[in-house]
C-alpha cells in the first residue's frame, strides 16, 4: 500500500470537503427545509464521495460538478424512499409543533427572506434548480451547463431572465 499517495488523497479530499460542504449543505437545506435532515443528507453525500474518491477524474468534471451529481442522486434517493402517505399516531399529532413559523423564527428569518422564498417557490422546478445551483451550490454558469446539459450561454440567459422576473415579482409583492 502506498501510504504517501493515500495521505495525499486524504489531504486533497479534506480540502475539497472544506470548500464544498457548506454549498452542498445549503443545497440540501433548500431541498428539504429541515436542518437535521439536510445535515444527514450532506453527510451521506460526502460519505459516498469519500468511498468513490479514488475513481474521481478531474479531467471529466470539476469536483463541484461531481459532488453535485452525488447530491442530486442522494436527494432523489431520499424522496424515492419516502412513503407516499405519512401517518402519524393521534397522540403525536396533538403534541406535534406547528409547521407555521413562530414569532422568533419570523424575526430571525426576516420578512424579505420569506418573501423571496415564496417568490422562488412559484418558479417552475427547472428554474428553481438553476437558482439552487447558482446560489446554494455557488456553481459557475459553465459548471451548471455541464451538470444540466444546457449550453453555457443558455444558462446565463435563463438565469438573467429568472432573476429579473424574481426581482419584479418581489418588488410587486412588497408594494401590494
Amino acid at each position: 500500500m502506498n501510504t504517501g499517495r493515500n495521505q495525499s488523497l486524504r489531504e486533497t479530499f479534506a480540502r475539497l470537503y472544506d470548500e464544498n460542504m457548506p454549498k452542498v449543505y445549503r443545497y440540501m437545506y433548500y431541498r428539504v427545509n429541515s436542518q437535521p435532515l439536510a445535515e444527514d443528507l450532506t453527510s451521506a453525500v460526502f460519505e459516498k464521495a469519500l468511498v468513490n474518491f479514488a475513481k474521481y477524474d478531474s479531467e471529466r468534471a470539476s469536483f463541484a460538478t461531481w459532488i453535485f451529481a452525488i447530491a442530486k442522486n442522494t436527494i432523489a434517493d431520499h424522496y424515492r424512499s419516502m412513503p407516499k402517505v405519512k401517518t402519524v399516531p393521534i397522540e403525536d399529532a396533538i403534541q406535534a409543533p406547528s409547521r407555521e413559523p413562530g414569532p422568533q423564527e419570523l424575526a430571525e428569518d426576516g420578512e424579505e427572506k420569506q418573501l423571496l422564498r415564496s417568490c422562488i417557490g412559484h418558479l417552475a422546478e427547472d428554474e428553481q434548480e438553476l437558482i439552487r445551483l447558482k446560489f446554494a451550490m455557488e456553481m459557475t454558469n459553465r459548471e451548471i451547463a455541464r451538470t444540466t446539459g444546457l449550453s453555457e450561454s443558455n444558462v446565463g440567459v435563463r438565469l438573467f431572465r429568472i432573476i429579473r422576473r424574481l426581482k419584479d415579482q418581489f418588488q410587486e409583492t412588497q408594494r401590494g
